[in-house]
């Protein structure tokens, strides 16, 4: 069945059933149609009183006699073909001059007029020897009103209205019996029988069957083949195992752009392993693999020179606070002698009675290094707690409290349930956690447009490192293209991030100098 060629199938048909459905509905079908509508059938009883009948309360027969329950219908005659009608069209004898007759069971004509000539030249077939006549007859022991119309010629399209006085005839109810139209064409469509037709607006049921018809055609055709075929790969897939390491901060992107690839491309695997940039740029170094890339906040030193970088996005990171420190804003100096141990509490920066708790990144984080050269200038000192709570030695009690957590998580989890606590970690990532409160800088908020501008200090550029330069059709090299292209921007762009090539100042993505 997969070579059975259903693109090719489903095209003849698309084209086929518009083409059949011309020629039935304007060839076959429509070449000759005499059709007619009850644009209105009402009678003129006073169901509520009215001091504004006026003429209607005069309706009356030559006699003078008021009519009973008197009622109105109008009716349109049509040719709605698509060939013309000629008066020997009808399917009557040669020597009957009427083509069309009507009949109002229940009910008596009183008057009839032909009006709404869709043509001028119309008028001429109504004379007096035209056939057009009015009478009533009794039929099964009841009254008939007939109105008996000439045999008109109706080019396509053309029409006219025949208005019709009528009085109850006996003992009906209040309503009446429809109006009977009948009429026959020769070699017209449902053996040439007058067909009502219903007045609409806006395109015919047979255009919008169609139309149906060909989006389902259209719905139908992916799925179809996609049964009978194998999907392809798309251009740049490439097949084969990944290890990603690197990064705590840019693990979520890494994780949700590696699913995104892995279901596109199904031959593609991917291991993550997230320590750290400085553990990742470690293991990358040690292992030399191919099939490997390390990801890491900021450049990688003067380590490993056979390592090649690649800015990958430009990265916003946030101090995050533990909602009860009362402090949502601090200069870049009360930022520094928070983290070197100089304020102890947060009131004497004119937050909460309660102790500064500092909670850091290892030594080899990226975020923290970020943090250091960015913000603070100076290396942090090491920690003195395991439970961020109380230092781990006595002789360090009134020492401000500072403990050390492995990656972002965990880090944002300490700094959530912690009294007084502070940290940093990505945006994106404290942005998504509700407990945490992030800290604007110099009252800078942490924005793509104050980092580009230079006003916000707390940003990195995120590296993807290869050992040595990977071949073009390698998994390295098309996640990495992936990664900064289409599907994987708009990752980055979820989260906060942006690929370097859509900063306003591109330069801040380059490498730095080692």
């Amino acid at each position: 069945m997969s070579d059975f060629p259903w693109q090719i199938v489903l095209a003849v048909l698309a084209l086929v059933v518009p083409i059949f459905a011309f020629l039935w509905e304007f060839v076959l079908v429509g070449r000759k149609r005499l059709g007619y509508r009850v644009q209105m059938d009402t009678t003129a009883r006073q169901e509520v009183a009215s001091e504004n009948a006026g003429a209607l309360r005069r309706l009356e027969r030559e006699g003078g006699a008021p009519l009973v329950d008197p009622s109105f219908v109008l009716l349109r005659i049509e040719n709605t073909g698509t060939t013309n009608v000629d008066t020997t069209d009808y399917a009557v004898l040669d020597d009957v001059k009427g083509g069309i007759k009507i009949n109002f069971p229940g009910r008596r004509v009183a008057g009839m007029v032909v009006t709404e000539l869709s043509d001028e030249f119309l008028r001429e077939n109504f004379g007096p020897e035209s056939g057009l006549g009015v009478r009533n007859v009794e039929k099964s022991n009841r009254m008939v009103g007939v109105i008996e119309l000439p045999r008109v010629p109706l080019n396509a399209g053309q029409h006219y209205k025949v208005l019709t006085v009528l009085e109850r005839a006996g003992h009906e109810g209040k309503t009446f019996a429809e109006p009977e139209v009948i009429a026959g064409i020769k070699g017209g469509v449902h053996n040439g029988a007058i067909r009502e037709t219903k007045s609409r607006t806006g395109i015919p049921r047979w255009v919008t069957v169609l139309i149906y018809f060909l989006v389902s055609v259209a719905l139908a055709e992916p799925f179809v083949i996609g049964l009978t075929t194998a999907d392809p790969a798309p251009l740049d897939c490439a097949t084969g195992e990944l290890t990603i390491t690197g990064s705590t901060a840019f693990a979520p992107v890494l994780r949700e752009a590696t699913d995104a690839y892995a279901r596109t491309c199904p031959g593609a695997e991917f291991v993550l392993e997230m320590a750290g940039s400085s553990a990742g740029l470690e293991r990358l170094s040690q292992d030399k693999g191919p099939d490997m890339l390390a990801f890491s906040d900021g450049a990688k030193g003067n380590r490993a020179p056979q390592l090649l970088p690649r800015p990958i996005a430009f990265l916003l990171f946030a101090l995050v606070t533990n909602p009860d420190t009362g402090v949502q804003d601090l200069t870049r100096t009360q930022v520094r002698d928070v983290f070197a141990g100089r304020v102890s509490n947060w009131k004497e920066l004119g937050g909460n009675d309660l102790p500064v708790r500092i909670v850091d990144r290892e030594s080899a984080s990226g975020t923290r290094t970020t943090l250091e050269r960015r913000v603070l200038g100076a290396v942090e000192p090491g920690e003195n707690s395991n439970d961020c709570i109380e230092p781990k030695a006595p002789e360090l009690a009134g020492e401000v409290v500072r403990c050390r957590r492995a990656g972002t998580a965990s880090m944002l989890e300490t700094v959530a349930t912690t009294p007084g606590a502070i940290g940093y970690s990505e945006l994106g990532a404290a942005a998504r956690r509700e407990e945490v409160r992030t800290v604007r800088i110099d009252g800078h908020a942490a924005t793509l447009e104050g980092a580009d501008h230079g006003a916000y200090p707390f940003w990195q550029t995120e590296y993807a490192y290869t050992h040595g330069e990977p071949k073009a059709d390698s998994l390295a090299a098309s996640f990495l293209r992936y990664l900064t292209n289409q599907v994987g921007a708009d990752i980055l762009r979820s989260y906060g991030d942006r690929p370097c090539a859509e900063l306003e100042n591109p330069v801040l993505c380059r490498p730095e100098s080692e």
